[in-house]
């Protein structure tokens, strides 16, 4: 039988959906580099045959001679994992070992500027950017670019610690709050485990003037879209096309739908530009998610490509609409077996999908005007629902009950998040209005729990 060593920290699907994904392709042997979740256990641990937890992991080379010696004891057969935080160690441990995985070009996959740099001398339509490696580099970048810029570390994922700057003034504050918020982020899991002192390497670039103009015929959605794919033995299998609702300030992801309303030919023309920006990257086998803005004009911009799925319940959700399953296709093209791509991303879907966060902001990003009880066990979910939808928690990402909701923080990203939900509709149109509902109704919805 297959042995499949996944490298488990912070950040991806969940366990519980993941874990039997991966262990219907053989064995299932965990290296821990950080306490497994005790939610979903009673899902997630019964597929594993083993578990290793290695609470004080070291970093760098060291981390990716632990993965490999790992491996080399279990006689593993493919390498993986599905945190942007691991994805460089597990894709050098893969190149050590002659197994699949993401090859060389994962570094541009990673760091941003390399990213950008790659796809600048590919010609793949990107806004214009500069590597700030203090403060005066990015002083010089608010007089040469035209503002609003947007400040962000080259490692980062999730938005923590992206920052606007609409004037030259705001350069030596976002400065201190970019410090600020790669502390936090790192206090909670959310660091670069494989490249060293990664929290000094930034970027600056202009934000792409958005815009739905011309790619909706319907409103109420925002001006970027995820495609969803594998690059298989170098080729890119591009699986699905997400939406999402606009975000709250500055960039707070709240919500990611699909199937998306958008007419065919539109999607095909994302697609390809899609192709184009992971092409670029020099990628071998891994999960792709690739951003992109739209823009007026039928114009639109690559905003960033990772080499792994999208987390959170991404690949849940096209498994839900499409029928695909993203994360058993990508291990059976890591152990080499025959995987039945679509010739092309589907566009239609049975039913829609949602990952849902839920914020303390409502859906047009207005702070909530108060701090309720986090209970949302007692909230009357139904009676923010349209009939035949449901919503159900993902229980590894919600704050634990009993806690005052704490205040919305701008530059906190993913760490505003108190809940993610997945939420299922009979269509998009129903599935959008009700997303909205949840963020626009929550805040009262929990004082009504508590009366």
């Amino acid at each position: 039988m297959n042995r499949i060593l996944y490298v488990y920290v912070k950040g991806g699907a969940p366990l519980e959906y993941a874990f039997p994904r991966i262990a219907a392709c053989g064995e299932l042997h965990v290296l821990a580099l950080a306490p497994l979740p005790a939610s979903g256990e009673d899902v997630w641990r019964p597929s594993c045959t083993s578990i290793e937890l290695v609470p004080e992991a070291p970093r760098g080379d060291d981390l990716v001679e632990l993965i490999v010696e790992y491996a080399k004891a279990i006689g593993a057969d493919a390498v993986l994992t599905l945190s942007e935080f691991a994805v460089l160690a597990v894709a050098q441990a893969a190149i050590r070992l002659n197994l699949a995985g993401p090859g060389e070009g994962i570094v541009r996959a990673r760091d941003k500027r390399l990213m950008r740099e790659a796809w600048a001398a590919a010609g793949v339509p990107i806004p214009a950017f500069r590597r700030v490696d203090s403060l005066a580099d990015l002083d010089t970048a608010l007089a040469e670019f035209t503002p609003p810029l947007l400040l962000k570390p080259a490692w980062g994922a999730g938005s923590v610690a992206q920052i606007v700057l609409d004037k030259p003034e705001d350069a030596a504050p976002a400065w201190a709050e970019i410090e600020r918020g790669l502390q936090a982020g790192s206090r909670v899991g959310m660091n670069e485990l494989y490249a060293a002192d990664t929290d000094h390497d930034r970027l600056v670039e202009e934000i792409a003037q958005g815009s739905t103009e011309g790619w909706y015929k319907e409103p109420g959605y925002g001006d970027y879209v995820s495609v969803e794919g594998i690059v298989a033995d170098g080729v890119y299998r591009p699986l699905a096309l997400t939406a999402k609702l606009p975000t709250v300030p500055s960039f707070v992801e709240v919500a990611s739908t699909s199937p998306s309303v958008m007419t065919v030919p539109v999607q095909r023309r994302i697609e390809e530009v899609s192709r184009q920006a992971v092409d670029a990257l020099g990628l071998e086998n891994c999960g792709t998610h690739t951003e992109l803005k739209l823009m007026k004009d039928g114009e639109l911009v690559v905003i960033e490509t990772a080499a792994r799925f999208g987390g959170l319940l991404t690949t849940r959700q096209v498994h839900e609409v499409f029928g695909l399953d993203p994360i058993g296709m990508l291990v059976r093209q890591l152990l080499g077996e025959r995987v039945d791509y679509p010739e092309a991303m589907p566009t239609t879907g049975t039913r829609a999908a949602a990952s849902l966060a839920v914020v303390p902001a409502d859906a047009s990003g207005v702070p909530w005007q108060s701090t309720p009880l986090w209970n949302p066990q007692a909230v009357d979910w139904q009676s923010l629902l349209s009939p035949g939808s449901t919503i159900e928690a993902v229980p590894a990402f919600v704050m634990p009950a009993g806690r005052p909701v704490p205040a919305f923080d701008p530059s906190a990203g993913s760490r505003n998040w108190l809940g993610v939900y997945l939420l299922s509709a009979v269509d998009a149109k129903t599935l959008q209005h009700d997303c909205n509902a949840v963020l626009n109704g929550m805040e009262a919805a929990l004082h009504r729990a508590a009366s």
